[in-house]
């Protein structure tokens, strides 16, 4: 399968990531500012393909294929719905992280709540999210790595993961986040011209031969809307009407955060100021889900035709073990049908995918260990450099235990839906607690139990029907997903009335330090202006309307690219008409936005 050019190309891009390390490293190892946040000092673009590679992860095309396979591309919903989080964190919540200061999000605790319930929040959210979530999301990548190396190479899954992991510990371990975001910036041209070039020749094969020929495909009817039948209500509850009105602003996920967070905030606060924080995460929800989905549709929608059922991967592939043989494994099923020379390209492609997204991860859950476990309870004289010698140590173990998960889980969409479930209902915390001043860490915390007692009820208690059988309602992921979103927002609210309130200094200093606006705040913006204080100015109207102008351009933007691959040539030019005058719109606004 691989030839000589292939192996050119693989290992040119291996020598090239890690020279990117190597040459970092220096600067890197100088203090936890520039080992974690490169220095505070990164411009606008380098940091929204950062955001944007990150995400750009090798379980993300496996993840879509498995998600058009199963229920068309409008299935795509679950996660285009974000978009609404990712505006509001563009427009609102960009600058307000930028002007924290903070080292982390979670130093976050220790300036917006009060007294020891603080900073236990800080300490074990730490290893909550620094550990176990980054290590299960970590795990669902180095799934997608070994279902490449099993379908490319022939490899187990054990010596796929020790290779998969050799080269992103070296260079993320050498230069920090300076490093990766440099790596980043190589990587994610190498993954985008992959994608298309896997695109493109997909189309060509002889099963299809054309992409008007792939879109007119029998197979394919009912799978190629953009917006699921209004009028089956047993396929628009789950794929669309729960994840647009309900999912975004109330589930805690990676890379969609409501109000920012994990390695996005990370992003945020290492840019230069707070105008380069907006326009990098303005970039990153641009390319995110208006330009990037679209090669990963098409050679999901072409698998369909070539691989109809899993018995013909597995026939086509017999040596495929049953543990990986879903859905998801048809994309890089797909990526050995390329030629010679561009079948090196798109195996780098994945690769770089795969070392981009490890590579912010583990950085980013060692930033959390180091600077809100060790550094704050364990050892809080640590130098700079002992500090520096910590995360990389913390960076090694962290890819071994993700190693340990990616060899128990078997599909992306299944580690997709546990860390929906084990977010759902905390979303709107992480919104409200930067526009409200009545949230407090017992909020956190009791959101946090409840939620996680609930996703362990429904995924480990509750059993998982038989193939065949037909699930009770309760069964089924979207009414659990509603029901933990219940539940957990009901007693969170409950225990914020019932809890003592953070102390009235400690809200006026956050208040000063990040300038939020709104009319949850009016009671501290008055006891400022009681201590002779200047009234808080705040553009949060505009801000708002910012963020719905991004959403309704971006969607747009989405859409026509749709309608032009579909050749539906009125539809394309009424949504390009949108995009542009939704762009004008929108930058001009932003214009106006008073940031520094």
């Amino acid at each position: 399968m691989f030839h000589l050019i292939d192996w050119l190309i693989l290992i040119i891009f291996f020598i090239i990531v890690l020279s990117i390390g190597f040459i970092t490293s220096k600067r890197a190892g100088k203090n936890t500012a520039e080992f974690f946040l490169s220095g505070r000092n990164m411009p606008w673009w380098l940091l929204g393909v950062s955001m944007v590679a990150c995400t750009f992860s090798a379980d993300t095309p496996n993840l879509v294929t498995d998600i058009v396979r199963t229920n068309g591309v409008a299935g795509n919903w679950a996660w285009w719905a974000f978009l609404f989080t990712g505006m509001l964190t563009v427009f609102v919540y960009s600058k307000l992280w930028r002007r924290s200061k903070v080292m982390t999000d979670l130093e976050f605790y220790e300036i917006r709540y009060s007294g020891k319930l603080a900073a236990f929040l800080r300490g074990f959210r730490s290893i909550y999210l620094g550990l176990f979530f980054n290590v299960m999301i970590m795990g669902t990548v180095s799934l997608a790595a070994i279902k490449i190396g099993e379908v490319m190479f022939g490899l187990d899954k054990y010596t796929t993961i020790i290779l998969a992991s050799f080269a992103v510990v070296i260079y993320a371990t050498l230069g920090g986040l300076r490093g990766i975001i440099f790596a980043d910036f190589f990587q994610f041209g190498i993954a985008m011209v992959g994608a298309v070039a896997a695109a493109v020749v997909a189309v060509k094969q002889p099963e299809i031969g054309s992409l008007s020929n792939l879109i007119n495909h029998n197979s394919l009817q009912g799978k190629l809307n953009l917006i699921p039948d209004f009028n089956n209500m047993e396929i628009l509850i789950p794929l669309f009407v729960i994840p647009v009105a309900v999912q975004w602003w109330s589930v805690w996920y990676p890379g969609a955060e409501p109000g920012g967070g994990g390695y996005i905030a990370q992003r945020m606060l290492s840019a230069k100021n707070e105008k380069n924080a907006i326009s990098a995460t303005l970039l990153f929800n641009i390319a995110h889900y208006a330009l990037r989905p679209w090669p990963w549709i098409i050679v999901a929608l072409s698998s369909i035709i070539i691989f109809p059922e899993l018995a013909d991967i597995k026939a086509r592939f017999p040596n495929i073990s049953d543990q990986y043989l879903k859905h998801d494994i048809a994309y890089p099923v797909m990526m050995t049908l390329l030629p010679k020379g561009l079948f090196g390209l798109v195996v780098a492609s994945l690769v770089a995918a795969y070392m981009s997204t490890i590579g912010t991860h583990l950085n980013w859950g060692a930033s959390y260990i180091v600077n809100d476990f060790y550094k704050r309870f364990v050892n809080p004289e640590a130098t700079e450099k002992q500090l520096v010698k910590m995360g990389r140590l913390l960076t090694v173990l962290l890819m071994v235990a993700t190693a340990v998960v990616a060899l128990w889980l078997e599909n992306a969409k299944q580690a997709f839906d546990i860390l929906l479930q084990i977010g759902a209902g905390t979303g709107l915390i992480f919104i409200l607690r930067w526009f409200w001043w009545r949230i407090n860490a017992y909020t956190e915390i009791s959101a946090m139990i409840v939620s996680f007692l609930i996703a362990v009820f429904f995924k480990l208690i509750i059993p998982t029907p038989e193939p065949g059988v037909v699930p009770n309602w309760y069964q089924h992921s979207h009414w659990q997903l509603l029901l933990g979103i219940g539940l957990t927002t009901t007693t969170w609210l409950l225990i914020t009335y019932l809890t003592k309130p953070v102390d009235d200094k400690t809200l006026i200093e956050f208040v000063k330090l990040t300038r939020p606006g709104g009319p949850g705040w009016a009671r501290i913006h008055k006891l400022l202006i009681k201590e002779g204080a200047s009234p808080i100015e705040h553009q949060l109207p505009l801000e708002i309307l910012c963020m719905f102008t991004g959403i309704i351009t971006v969607y747009a933007i989405l859409f026509s690219t749709g309608f032009w691959l579909y050749s539906q040539i009125f539809l394309a030019i009424i949504f390009s008409f949108i995009s542009v005058i939704g762009t004008i719109i929108l930058f001009r606004v932003f214009g106006k936005l008073k940031v520094n």
